[in-house]
């Protein structure tokens, strides 16, 4: 898929005054990732700053995860429609990553496991996909609203911006 498809593609919304290490823009050392959606993905391009790096110009591994985990996340909140909390995920890192290069994450479903659990795959790449980084499999929790709210992980208005109707 090329970069023109993806343009396409729906951009997902977020709160501005979201604090989010990966995705929230009022968070100053975040990563502030952006995402669109297709049918069956969801992708985000983004750089990792300098001051998440770890031996020398590398992203620190526990970035990548996130990256990975976040873009996963959002893939399972835009094609379940429902609020979610990652069980647990594995990361293979290929190839190291450097800071301040393009980078494209992607998201998709591997598994619906039932209605409560489904499985994610993403994957991290340079910008115009020739190098594979990283790729990531995770487990997460399909939330009912209720419960979400219930368990104090969204309030109503995070929730209405989540999942709007």
């Amino acid at each position: 898929m090329d970069k023109g498809t993806e343009d396409r593609y729906e951009i997902l919304p977020v709160q501005n005054d979201h604090m989010c290490f990966a995705c929230g823009p009022a968070n100053p050392a975040g990563l502030h990732m952006r995402f669109s959606a297709g049918s069956d993905r969801v992708v985000s391009y983004l750089s990792v700053p300098d001051h998440l790096r770890g031996w020398s110009t590398m992203v620190h591994g526990g970035v990548v995860s996130t990256i990975l985990d976040e873009i996963m996340s959002w893939s399972a909140i835009h094609m379940f429609k429902t609020v979610i909390l990652t069980k647990s995920m594995t990361v293979e890192f290929k190839k190291p990553v450097h800071v301040g290069r393009p980078l494209k994450a992607v998201g998709t479903v591997l598994e619906i496991k039932n209605e409560r659990e489904a499985v994610m795959a993403g994957q991290l790449y340079s910008q115009a996909q020739d190098e594979l980084y990283a790729s990531a499999r995770g487990v997460f929790a399909l939330l009912k609203p209720k419960v979400a709210l219930k368990l104090g992980i969204v309030d109503e208005k995070t929730l209405k911006d989540l999942l709007p109707e």
